[in-house]
């Protein structure tokens, strides 16, 4: 097979040839700029969950190269809360082709925390944002035995499910002491499970500032609290 010299120097001359480069080079930089906007908002947020938590033992856990890391954290003893389980998965920022679309699919980076508690909230109770429940939201299992009314908090709409006055009044004067949900998108209080579940959009330096009044709230809800 011959090596056609000026062959090859004409490709290299046409005007496709050099987008080809100019996208490929584009490609690679997305990749590593995604990359590295990842990260920083991984080591913000879980950095925040660490100072939340104070945990005396901890783990961390990569999903999939790029995808997200999970986290599992032992607070310390005697507290209300006995373990912290929190997965974090990002957006495809390192894959520009990919990006478009999954923005159209998942739209957000995403950071679910799973507070596995010592003693059970005093019932059943979810706060959750109009938007997020209808876009590909949780399906709340026991939804057909709680009560249900919207509740407009911080200028966004949320459904406020409850099982009793008691924990309605807890979420209700939650939000008003609170007046700005951050972006927090669903809190969950589940006695049977014994576990409080939250969902955020995380973005880098607001996890503790969103996340840390729920922890804090807690103790408050459940069973024998003040």
């Amino acid at each position: 097979m011959s090596f056609n010299l000026f062959e090859h120097e004409y490709i290299a001359r046409q005007p496709l040839f050099y987008l080809f480069i100019a996208f490929s080079a584009l490609l690679g930089y997305g990749f590593f700029r995604g990359r590295r906007v990842n990260e920083g908002i991984f080591r913000s947020a879980f950095q925040d969950l660490l100072d939340i938590v104070r945990p005396v033992d901890q783990t961390f856990v990569n999903i999939g190269g790029t995808i997200g890391y999970h986290a599992t954290l032992t607070p310390p003893k005697g507290g209300p809360v006995t373990k912290v389980e929190a997965t974090i998965t990002f957006l495809p920022r390192q894959a520009l082709l990919w990006m478009p679309i999954s923005l159209i699919i998942r739209r957000w980076d995403r950071l679910f925390v799973t507070l596995h508690l010592s003693r059970p909230p005093v019932a059943e109770g979810h706060l959750i944002e109009k938007g997020y429940a209808r876009f590909r939201g949780p399906k709340i299992a026991n939804a057909h035995l709680l009560k249900r009314e919207d509740l407009a908090w911080g200028g966004r709409e949320f459904f406020l499910y409850w099982g009793s006055e008691a924990i309605r009044g807890h979420l209700r004067r939650f939000t008003q002491e609170r007046p700005d949900p951050g972006r927090l998108r669903h809190l969950a209080l589940v006695p049977s499970q014994r576990r409080a579940f939250v969902f955020m959009i995380p973005k880098a330096g607001q996890v503790a500032r969103d996340l840390g009044p729920v922890y804090r709230w807690l103790p408050t809800v459940l069973k024998g609290g003040s």
